[in-house]
């Protein structure tokens, strides 16, 4: 299984570099920015995973702990991306303190639908993280010029070579710290809306 996950790690490595990536930001800036300057939670669809990839930077990506995540795993790992692993049905708790308690230097990077949905719902996670940590959260929202799209819960994009890929990111949205329980599906419906 490990060398099956690293050669097609360094194959999806070397098709990401095919396809050309255009970022455009609400705040003007380039993203993600320099975590020196702000850490921040970074979200995407499940579906546009490649498109988060192919903008790496300094993160810890959060990577479900089901049999397709070793391979995921791999990937972010092969384009210089660190790996947190769970996800809600297993081993999110130990996830959520992991991504909490770290102090080094990088950014999160989450595909809130993920693992396995529903398609385009924000799971309620994200909110109580972003709360907890009082990192802005940014949605990225990709764009493919051309892409097949899988049979899969998520209807994934794989971005076919010498293609476009357009990521926009959103203003910083920023969670209240000690958010109130009765208050965090009201900020989750903000994020998704925003995310959407």
């Amino acid at each position: 299984m490990w060398a099956f996950c690293s050669v097609t790690a360094a194959l999806v490595r070397l098709w990401l570099r095919t396809i050309r990536l255009r970022m455009i930001s609400a705040d003007g800036r380039d993203h993600p920015i320099e975590p020196r300057l702000g850490k921040g939670i970074y979200i995407f669809w499940h579906e546009a995973m490649l498109g988060a990839l192919r903008r790496n930077g300094s993160a810890r990506v959060l990577i479900s702990n089901h049999t397709d995540g070793e391979l995921i795993s791999q990937i972010c790992q092969s384009v210089g991306l660190g790996v947190v692993r769970g996800s809600t049905a297993r081993g999110g708790n130990r996830a959520l303190l992991d991504m909490i308690r770290s102090d080094d230097q990088t950014h999160l990077a989450i595909a809130p639908d993920g693992p396995r949905g529903p398609r385009r719902q924000v799971q309620p996670g994200i909110v109580l993280l972003a709360s907890l940590t009082g990192m802005p959260i940014y949605a990225i929202g990709f764009g493919f010029s051309r892409a097949v799209r899988m049979n899969s819960w998520d209807r994934f994009a794989a971005p076919l070579p010498l293609s476009t890929i357009t990521g926009v990111v959103s203003e910083a949205l920023y969670i209240p710290p000690d958010l109130a329980r009765e208050a965090r599906e009201t900020h989750r419906q903000h994020v998704e809306t925003r995310l959407l």
